[in-house]
């Protein structure tokens, strides 16, 4: 009989903070964050309650950690559709349908744009929204006028980010509730093509 591979102690620290991360996750998505106790975390988790607050200082710290973790999944799906577009408008589009699929996904409207909003500050809140998109729709936005030949001032360049970004929120709320795509799909692609012209 050949004995277990002993793990190291960074294996057994990241394998817990993962398991919080897990099954905090799936108890937001569920029951959202006020429903959500940090006794019900740490038995979906199978860790100790001590365990938690090793990683975390507190049930807010943990959802940041989980909102960040989703925020980060969006970011690389629309990053991974984006790349080897032809053109900005091209890059914009592919982007635009992959946020729509990854905010479809595991409950990440609820986190994002549901739980989050009344559970942080407005700077984490906006974090959060850069680090899900709105940095890059503005890097996209920059290509695509300089493509056109058209120079737009960096603080108009942001503010123009910053409303696509919350048209692009409303719209994962839109499918979270179970509203059709293709409308919203239609009608963005509409919104970037004008932005184009």
């Amino acid at each position: 009989m050949q004995d277990k591979p002993t793990r190291t102690n960074a294996e057994r620290t990241q394998a817990t903070r993962g398991a919080l991360l897990t099954a905090a996750r799936a108890l937001f998505v569920q029951r959202g964050y006020a429903d959500t106790s940090t006794p019900e975390i740490v038995a979906a988790a199978e860790v100790t309650r001590g365990a938690l607050y090793h990683h975390f200082a507190d049930k807010r710290a943990l959802f940041l950690a989980v909102a960040q973790a989703s925020a980060f999944e969006v970011a690389e799906a629309v990053a991974h559709a984006s790349d080897g577009a032809p053109d900005a408008v091209q890059a914009l589009n592919r982007g635009a349908q992959a946020y729509l699929q990854a905010m479809a996904e595991a409950g990440r409207a609820r986190v994002l744009l549901v739980e989050a909003p009344a559970v942080l500050s407005a700077p984490e809140l906006l974090a959060l929204s850069d680090q899900a998109g709105a940095q890059a729709l503005a890097q996209g936005l920059g290509e695509l006028f300089g493509e056109r030949g058209v120079a737009v001032p960096a603080d108009e360049l942001h503010a123009l980010a910053q409303l696509l970004s919350a048209a692009f929120d409303r719209m994962a709320l839109a499918l979270a509730r179970g509203e059709a795509v293709e409308p919203y799909a239609a009608a963005m692609q509409r919104l970037l093509a004008g932005l184009a012209g």
